[in-house]
């Protein structure tokens, strides 16, 4: 693929904040009780394009241009965070706007190591956000190609809400109208008079507060570090094949987690005895509009977090010494849970029964007893081949989310190449990465420049 260099120099140029194109009426927005599981969290993404026929400045101004049109409907991402009176966060729509930056890379995107971003990307193409809810980079690479990047808040959008907004922002910037208007409805998600919900919830969620003192952690010999790979069509129909059994056939994503469960475990494989666990990020949105299509339908456009993360434990041993299949079935029944509105309702009822105490999904507390830890989220939806600003899609395109602490994150999206595909953002351990490279290497491939050119060329 070339040399990979992750010592290239980064100009920044000129930075200004985009407003929307025309003043709204300056209002506050509640975040709905399933956006209080969210900690403050920025997330990162990015977009690769080969060199198009326009310029970088020309670029720019379509880019600039279309987004103030877009934050007219998305005004949400041109307000800023503030503290109410329970210390809970809430946004305030002031049309404050994004910060966008711009910048120049003297790397070309065939030297450009996409298999590492902690080298080639953070830091360095996905901006840092400092202030709002959302900031936005264009970065003009060496061989003319562009790098459109953003960070945003995780507790104002999950990436469902983020991707209807780039879907927007791409079709405006193409002379379209935005194919998705965002709802804001808050009392979709409002708490049920009296509530109720599943005992489970208690073993799913922690309030903060009752989380044990950080000596009762994990003291880190290890470190969480990114990668990226691709899984081809064929590799993901074996694993298919290998996680269904007795007539039930397990779905790509179930069969996917539970082959890297197995993998992230046998890297544990000497503290046999010890928990491991995995969760799966699950949208509601389907299912709080299941039986009713007014509301499925604004369900379907709702701005905000609409997530939860049911999870299941099991000892490092059996997840080792047990078939894939068998690992499988384990992911499939912790999911059956989240699968209704119940759920959902529940969920939303359990929040407010602890407000205005912050909590979390307990599958991110690491003990200092307990095997590793994970957390896969579905990226199926990532609109890659949509995000066409007028100069072609992208070649490449993936998340970012580097966070702290010792559970990792596994997300998988579709190839750019639209071939069955998937492109896998990992964020594991150093040494489950090294295992992963070595005893699965014939699954997990690097992103590559040759890669890069299959998608090109589909």
């Amino acid at each position: 693929m070339g040399s990979a260099k992750g010592d290239f120099m980064l100009s920044v140029g000129k930075k200004e904040v985009v407003a929307a194109a025309l003043p709204f009426q300056e209002h506050w927005l509640p975040l709905t009780n399933l956006d209080l599981l969210l900690p403050a969290l920025d997330v990162g993404l990015f977009f690769c394009y080969k060199k198009p026929t326009m310029s970088f400045g020309s670029m720019v101004s379509v880019l600039k241009k279309a987004l103030a049109q877009a934050l007219l409907s998305y005004y949400a991402f041109a307000g800023e965070v503030v503290t109410n009176a329970l210390g809970e966060p809430e946004l305030l729509c002031n049309n404050r706007g994004v910060d966008f930056i711009e910048a120049y890379a003297d790397i070309e995107l065939e030297n450009l190591n996409l298999h590492n971003p902690e080298e080639s990307i953070e830091g360095k193409f996905v901006p840092e956000k400092k202030h709002g809810v959302i900031s936005i980079q264009a970065t003009e690479l060496k061989c003319g190609g562009i790098m459109v990047a953003c960070s945003f808040d995780h507790r104002m959008a999950d990436a469902y809400s983020t991707n209807m907004f780039l879907v927007s922002w791409a079709e405006i910037a193409r002379s379209k109208p935005g194919s998705v208007a965002p709802s804001f409805r808050r009392s979709l998600l409002n708490p049920r008079r009296p509530g109720r919900f599943d005992p489970s919830l208690d073993e799913m969620y922690v309030p903060i507060p009752s989380l044990p003192p950080p000596e009762e952690f994990h003291e880190p010999t290890d470190h969480l570090i990114s990668r990226i790979y691709y899984v081809t069509a064929d590799k993901l129909n074996e694993l298919q094949s290998l996680a269904s059994s007795d007539g039930h056939k397990r779905t790509k994503l179930e069969s996917f987690s539970a082959f890297l469960w197995k993998m992230v475990a046998t890297v544990a494989a000497k503290d046999g005895d010890k928990i491991s666990k995995m969760g799966i990020v699950v949208d509601g949105r389907s299912r709080l509009g299941e039986g009713d299509q007014d509301k499925a339908t604004l369900m379907g456009s709702h701005f905000g977090n609409v997530l939860s993360i049911p999870y299941g434990s099991q000892t490092v041993g059996e997840l080792v010494e047990k078939p894939v299949s068998w690992v499988a079935k384990q992911v499939h029944d912790f999911l059956k849970p989240a699968a209704d509105e119940e759920h959902f309702l529940g969920l939303i009822d359990w929040v407010e029964a602890h407000r205005p105490e912050p909590a979390m999904t307990r599958v991110y507390c690491v003990g200092k007893d307990d095997g590793p830890a994970l957390v896969v989220s579905s990226g199926q939806r990532f609109p890659v081949s949509k995000v066409d600003f007028g100069w072609g899609s992208p070649t490449f395109g993936s998340y970012h989310f580097p966070w702290g602490g010792l559970c990792g994150y596994v997300m998988p999206m579709p190839s750019p190449a639209g071939d069955g595909d998937w492109v896998v953002y990992m964020l594991l351990l150093k040494g489950q990465l090294e295992l992963i490279e070595k005893e699965a290497a014939n699954v997990f491939r690097p992103v590559t420049f040759d890669y890069l050119t299959k998608v090109s060329s589909t």
